[in-house]
């Protein structure tokens, strides 16, 4: 599930793919920006934000966000395109080819504007803007909300998704529903936070337990019905009404 490392890793393989190079082709395959062509024009920078991505390309800037299954994908210029239909984007370098695929967000925006679309979010926990003081003091503003909807509000910091949410209210030993003042140590969560994100960032298989064989990466989340890693009781599994997020949780180890 694309998170905050995940875009930031995709930033980073675009980078060193993109930057530097002109494009000779630009196929924006979003109706509202389908007769914008940057062929001609020269990759700057590629950087992440969060979970928002921007290619800047002359006067422009390419906002991206991945949200629940979208991915950028780099290959050699003419490879065969799967799920061809599923393609938002096409940017071509040379021989190489960068394909935006199913992501919920894409725009072309004015470059010199383009950090407009992301003026709401909190410290990032990947960017040079990262203030574990102001993370803090955003996440126990509201004291009675639920930690694990507090860690998703990207106002409150930017780069934690539902894996990342359900990973560390287990680490803390709290339900994801008790309340944010029921942490006793809301510093050591966001730096907990952090750290998960930023040893997760330079590859595409993430692991918060430590443990990168396959199987055993995570502590809950997906676990539905396993044992409890550190007690043995099954890990229990929730839907919220709206199906978009999934709770995994520990009865034992979570209070």
């Amino acid at each position: 599930m694309p998170e905050g490392d995940t875009v930031f890793h995709t930033a980073t393989k675009l980078r060193e793919a993109l930057v530097g190079k002109t494009l000779t082709r630009c196929d924006v395959r979003v109706p509202q920006y389908a007769t914008v062509d940057l062929s001609g024009q020269t990759v700057d920078e590629v950087v992440s934000r969060g979970k928002h991505l921007f290619i800047r390309v002359g006067p422009a800037s390419i906002h991206s966000h991945l949200k629940m299954d979208g991915s950028w994908r780099i290959d050699r210029r003419g490879k065969p395109v799967g799920r061809a239909y599923k393609v938002r984007i096409i940017l071509e370098a040379g021989d190489i080819q960068a394909l935006g695929i199913d992501l919920g967000v894409l725009e072309v925006l004015d470059r010199e504007h383009d950090e407009d679309v992301v003026a709401h979010l909190g410290p990032d926990l990947l960017g040079p803007d990262w203030d574990p003081a102001l993370a803090v003091a955003n996440l126990t503003a509201d004291p009675d909300r639920p930690i694990a909807a507090a860690l998703l509000d990207q106002r409150v910091m930017a780069g934690v998704g539902n894996v990342y949410a359900n990973e560390l209210c287990f680490v803390f030993g709290r339900l994801p529903t008790s309340p944010v003042s029921s942490l006793g140590d809301p510093l050591r969560v966001a730096s907990r936070a952090r750290d998960m994100l930023w040893a997760n960032r330079s590859r595409w298989n993430r692991t918060t337990t430590g443990n990168r064989r396959s199987g055993q990466e995570l502590w809950v989340y997906g676990r539905a019905g396993a044992p409890c890693r550190r007690c043995g009781t099954p890990i229990r599994r929730a839907e919220s009404s709206d199906s978009e997020r999934v709770t995994y949780w520990c009865p034992s180890c979570q209070r």
